[in-house]
């Protein structure tokens, strides 16, 4: 018994030892050569001096014997930013930013890693980065994977406190850590042109008084900082809930948003409860869209908003409670993508306050087959409202009798060929791209009471000499 089981021990060990050299066999062939799973690496663009989210491809050997790099190196070195580690070995500048110890054996695999901080161009542009990660093979094959970026300079502003009256402006991106806070009784003025990247957890919250001052050429941009894409085909830009948002306090009065494009933050603009005889807030001609909260949330206050879209929120598009409002001319587009549990397009009511609420010549709808809420008995509180020459996707026959509902068109909800995100030329859910200006079939078209809408003409002529119901969108996402 113990000649076997020292015969099969033997056989055991010999096998194992045979199978371990035909693993490790190399072969200087020049018949063989590596396979990548990317013959080019883009890190997007980034802000100078700031460390990208990293990136990797597969490096595999599909040839039936072991290949060895006699060195594996940035062939620029350090001039450009760019940090590899390649199979666990990080090619540091102590090394001379290489290796000669990267071994892939046949049918198998290594991962490799590249980061990117990239110095200034000292430009007003993007420029151009690129590196080659060369790997030279023992056979005498040289083989590069390419990897590139676009690198831009900002200005850095690290929880800048706006202490006496200020001006933001900037052909340059602007990026915010920590936040920005406008003391009660300052102005911080935003000027045409001027894009805000605030980073996570960064927001704007104003004491004071806050103009966004955009004009249709040159508007005015609060986004997150985030230029690289979450997928290929998705920026993080189209993704919810990248930055706080804009908060306005009790103290604030005399805002104004004009020709300003707000996006991709958790709530977009948050209105602390005021004075309603006192003006708070004023919106013309800008965009609140994609936010992981409300697009506007407004509790007590006396606001005009005119000529804007406020489209897909996790919670309400607008959501009222008490204050003095006027909106005229607005599309309100409930599309959020990221949550079947949606909130509405337009919600209403006096729980907590009374409410003076007109809606004119705007547009409601969305997703649901009710995009407008309000209960007129909830609280002890006035609910005083009117809504005339709207759109509006919400069940008509409870609204039949109801003065305050008057000169409206009620999207038919069984009707599949114009209702809801079929009045827009362009609402895309899986690329996450939206256009909110009129198709030609929309209902909304030439249906707006010439006496009160704004002037504005979204495709350039009169048709009957009547204006469309919802905004005309100056600012496309």
């Amino acid at each position: 018994m113990n000649k076997i089981i020292t015969g099969i021990v033997g056989f055991l060990v010999l096998f194992g030892l045979y199978s371990c050299n035909g693993e490790d066999s190399f072969s200087t062939s020049t018949n063989l050569q590596l396979q990548f799973s990317a013959d080019s690496i883009l890190l997007d663009t980034l802000f100078s001096n700031v460390p990208s989210t990293a990136k990797s491809f597969w490096v595999y050997n599909y040839s039936s014997d072991g290949i060895k790099c006699s060195n594996v190196r940035l062939e620029r070195g350090n001039q450009t930013g760019f940090r590899v580690n390649v199979d666990g070995i990080y090619l540091s500048g102590n090394v001379g930013y290489q290796t000669s110890d990267i071994t892939i054996r046949k049918n198998d695999s290594i991962r490799v890693y590249v980061e990117l901080t990239s110095p200034k161009n000292y430009q007003d542009k993007p420029s151009f980065l690129e590196d080659n990660l060369v790997f030279a093979l023992e056979n005498g094959k040289v083989q590069k994977v390419n990897l590139n970026a676009y690198s831009w300079d900002g200005i850095f502003l690290n929880n800048y406190h706006v202490k006496e009256d200020d001006t933001l402006s900037s052909s340059k991106p602007i990026i915010v850590y920590g936040g920005i806070v406008v003391d009660s009784a300052k102005t911080l003025t935003v000027l045409p042109g001027t894009t805000l990247y605030f980073h996570a957890n960064a927001g704007l919250d104003v004491h004071g008084r806050l103009i966004s001052a955009g004009t249709m050429e040159h508007p005015v941009t609060f986004r997150g900082d985030r230029l690289d894409n979450m997928f290929d085909y998705l920026p993080y830009d189209r993704v919810s809930g990248q930055w706080k948002g804009l908060h306005i306090y009790s103290s604030s009065y005399d805002n104004i948003l004009s020709f300003t494009d707000l996006h991709s933050a958790f709530h977009g603009i948050v209105i602390d409860s005021a004075d309603v005889q006192r003006k708070k807030l004023t919106i013309n001609a800008s965009t609140v869209h994609n936010c992981q909260g409300y697009d506007l949330l407004s509790k007590n206050a006396n606001i005009s908003i005119s000529n804007s879209v406020f489209s897909n929120s996790l919670k309400d598009c607008i959501c009222l409670d008490g204050g003095d409002v006027t909106i005229n001319g607005c599309t309100l587009a409930q599309f959020y993508p990221f949550d079947s549990q949606r909130g509405v397009a337009l919600q209403f009511g006096s729980e907590n306050s009374a409410l003076r609420f007109q809606c004119l010549n705007s547009l409601i709808t969305g997703y649901g087959d009710d995009e407008l809420l309000f209960n007129p008995e909830k609280g002890n509180l006035p609910l005083e409202f009117a809504i005339n020459h709207c759109l509006i996707r919400t069940p008509e026959d409870a609204l039949k009798n109801d003065v305050r509902f008057s000169n409206n068109i009620f999207e038919n909800l069984k009707d599949t060929t114009i209702a809801g995100y079929k009045n827009f030329v362009l609402v895309d859910a899986n690329l996450l791209k939206y256009q909110f200006e009129l198709k030609e079939h929309s209902l909304a078209i030439d249906a707006g009471d010439p006496q009160t809408s704004l002037p504005n003409d979204r495709f350039g002529r009169m048709r009957d000499n009547s204006p469309d119901i919802g905004a005309f969108e100056y600012i496309n996402k």
